[in-house]
């Protein structure tokens, strides 16, 4: 099996021109070598000469002849899908999902759990127990296998292949920061390769290389109040040491410091994933009992959590939607700023606040209309993620194939 090294985005001429050809195969083969040559803006004698590199390799396979516009009828080529697949593994506000796809994205299994509790010890033995399920679900495809993704949140550091997880501590927003060699341990498991990114930058790359064409270039994934993965000219930005996209400032010596109240929340501090939702309900179903989120609860607001909110949600209760806006309101003041700073094309809302549905997403819209640029702000379109619960694992398993892409012939 053929080792693929981590490359970021710092692609040699030979990979990037793999990677172009062969994405641009992807999203609309079957295809002629001259219609490649016109998209991709590169002359047709040198896409052939990667073309032959890519049919040796098996990774495309020559169709039925094109129809003919004068001369020699064409032959088509496309991406041969089942010559290898991927795992990812990824976490939401809500869940943990686990999949597997072909070279194209196509979905083959899938796994979904419980998100686990924020210590390092249950997300490892999440990862590992949703792996082994995987493979015991495909033992055919284990030797086509072609590398682990794995989306976490954290500050992942590539050149030292560690990952420095923030676990909470107590009930405080104080965090420990533990260096957790994530990688070797998943790659002395499994024997994989295995590539780790942050899980808003992977998500915000599984909507782009899968829901998004070609001409998205320049986009934001909101995955919550706190982290944002972020594209830029078709590239993934992480900075210049991994920990681009982080929407807050804290140091707990100087909390109370801050000038720039809304609400009863800072702005610039660390904020709850889920915008601080469901300890707002916990504070407000005690005075409005009322409620279906203590209905769906069963009356339990210790047992209270976010799919009873969205249920209620959905079941158009007053003081559930009360929430949601307000917290959509206060995520729509971040989003302007970052409208202001990238002028992005598209921002998407994800990590599991997209199931909170249209109440959220118009909330956002409505309040960056009114506080980003207007030159920004009708440039701008804001979705809710069509991956939803599984674009964290599907952005993880696609950068692996990304990889597979650049490193043929390398």
């Amino acid at each position: 099996m053929r080792e693929i090294s981590l490359k970021g985005e710092s692609l040699s001429d030979r990979a990037r021109k793999n990677l172009t050809i062969l994405d641009t195969i992807r999203r609309s083969g079957p295809i002629s070598k001259t219609d490649i040559s016109s998209i991709i803006g590169v002359n047709v004698v040198t896409v052939s000469h990667y073309i032959e590199d890519f049919l040796r390799e098996q990774i495309i396979f020559e169709k039925e002849l094109d129809v003919s516009k004068g001369g020699r009828r064409p032959v088509l080529l496309d991406l041969n899908a089942d010559s290898g697949y991927v795992i990812g593994i990824g976490f939401n506000l809500i869940s943990a999902i686990g999949v597997v796809t072909d070279l194209r994205g196509k979905l083959i299994h899938k796994i979904k759990k419980d998100r686990p509790k924020d210590s390092t010890g249950d997300i490892v033995n999440s990862i590992t127990s949703i792996t082994k399920e995987l493979l015991d679900k495909a033992p055919d495809l284990k030797n086509k296998i072609k590398g682990i993704g794995i989306g976490i949140a954290g500050i992942v550091d590539n050149k030292r292949d560690t990952v420095r997880w923030p676990e909470r501590v107590n009930d405080s927003y104080d965090y420990k920061l533990i260096t957790l060699p994530l990688k070797d341990i998943i790659e002395k498991e499994f024997r994989y390769p295995v590539r780790i990114e942050n899980d808003a930058t992977v998500a915000c790359f599984g909507e782009q290389w899968l829901t998004q064409g070609a001409d998205t270039k320049d986009l934001i994934y909101m995955f919550s109040g706190v982290g944002c993965g972020i594209m830029i000219n078709g590239e993934i930005y992480q900075g210049s040491s991994g920990c681009a996209g982080e929407l807050s400032v804290h140091n707990p010596n100087h909390a109370k410091d801050c000038d720039c109240q809304f609400g009863n929340s800072c702005l610039l501090e660390r904020w709850e994933a889920d915008i601080g939702i469901l300890d707002e309900a916990r504070k407000r179903i005690s005075t409005q009992n009322n409620s279906k989120i203590l209905e769906f609860c069963k009356g339990s607001i210790e047992d209270m959590n976010l799919r009873h909110i969205i249920e209620a949600v959905n079941s158009s209760d007053p003081l559930a939607l009360e929430i949601v806006e307000s917290a959509a309101h206060k995520l729509g003041v971040k989003i302007a700023f970052l409208v202001n700073l990238l002028n992005p094309q598209l921002v998407v809302i994800g990590g599991g606040l997209e199931a909170f549905g249209l109440p959220l997403i118009n909330k956002v819209k409505h309040t960056v209309s009114e506080w980003a640029f207007e030159e920004a702000s009708s440039a701008v379109k804001i979705i809710p993620s069509k991956l939803e619960e599984n674009a964290v694992a599907l952005g993880a398993a696609n950068l692996i194939v990304r990889d597979v892409f650049t490193t043929i012939k390398d």
